[in-house]
């Protein structure tokens, strides 16, 4: 009997090591989130992976206006009285990054990982705000974008 359970247990350890291979392989074949950035406003806040790019590589100029046209942007309700803060990860920051509205830069580029912005500018002609929204963009890198993040903020009267 001894013979026989010695032959059970070892083919027990044999399909446990095949599983657990098996399900590192599988990880490791995911894809790995690419670095978040956040949009504060009071109390509430809104983040994101990249809409486009985020992995390091740069990304062409036709990929980024598509970029800015993408339909599943999270937004986030701004009262103009109140201060927008802006986060993102050091990978992100490391690259420099800026803030661009509806697709124009709104901010030089900046290597910290925190900003902040008075929401009226959002809303305002001068900047070239339309409406009750507005889409503004988290850009990394300094010279060349290797990612996108997306947000709209909406006015709230």
């Amino acid at each position: 009997m001894n013979t026989l359970q010695s032959v059970v247990r070892r083919r027990r350890a044999v399909a446990v090591a095949g599983v657990v291979s098996a399900g590192l392989l599988v990880l490791s074949a995911c894809d790995k989130p690419t670095p978040m950035a956040t949009v504060t406003v009071g109390s509430d806040s809104v983040n994101s992976e990249a809409t486009c790019g985020g992995e390091g590589d740069a990304l062409k100029q036709s990929d980024l206006a598509g970029c800015l046209k993408d339909k599943g942007i999270k937004s986030i309700s701004v009262d103009p009285d109140e201060t927008v803060r802006f986060g993102v990860d050091p990978e992100i920051a490391d690259k420099g990054w800026t803030i661009l509205m509806n697709g124009q830069p709104l901010t030089d580029s900046s290597k910290k990982t925190y900003r902040t912005i008075p929401g009226s500018v959002f809303f305002n002609a001068q900047y070239g705000a339309q409406g009750n929204s507005t889409l503004v963009s988290i850009k990394e890198g300094d010279k060349d974008a290797s990612g996108l993040w997306n947000f709209k903020l909406k006015k709230d009267a």
